[in-house]
């Protein structure tokens, strides 16, 4: 079986000093970053997802660096590909599908809970890949907001923590 971890866009809106700080941001990312390592350790690849927006202003805008991947993030994929996406999931009109050619099981984690790891957990484009949500590596703009999609989540796919996957 090919592990894939998926990260998705784990980028500056998200966080302080950003158009849309999310709920513990730095906590998860720190989480993210050492999920990471014990993936590659665990032999699976990494996949880095990011969000352009073609606006020139707001969230993700093209011209600014809101759009850009944390840099602890980066530093830890190392040479990882990074699939570009302008819609919540991250299969629509990307070449995803693609760079996961081989993976069976793809492992979901990233921002916003209840959005895009929604969207992209739930896409017809994974039916055929056994995917499961790392609910702890994921949040959203509140606490509540990304509980409620976990809970709603958890009732069409399988959820487990980052330690459950690497234990």
């Amino acid at each position: 079986m090919s592990r894939t971890l998926l990260v998705i866009d784990i980028q500056n809106d998200y966080f302080p000093g950003g158009v849309l700080p999310l709920h513990q941001a730095e906590e998860i990312e720190t989480s993210v970053v050492d999920a990471i390592d014990q993936a590659r350790q665990a032999g699976a690849r990494i996949v880095l997802v990011r969000h352009v927006s073609p606006a020139p202003t707001g969230l993700f805008a093209a011209n600014g660096t809101g759009n850009t991947i944390r840099p602890k993030v980066l530093a830890a994929a190392g040479d990882a590909p990074v699939v570009i996406k302008q819609f919540a999931d991250a299969f629509q009109k990307t070449d995803l599908a693609k760079v996961l050619e081989g993976t069976t099981e793809l492992l979901v984690c990233g921002m916003m809970t209840q959005n895009c790891v929604v969207f992209t957990a739930m896409s017809r484009a994974a039916d055929s890949l056994d995917v499961t949500v790392i609910g702890d590596l994921c949040t959203g703009p509140s606490e509540i907001v990304h509980n409620t999609a976990l809970n709603a989540l958890g009732s069409k796919l399988r959820l487990k923590t980052a330690d459950e996957i690497w234990t």
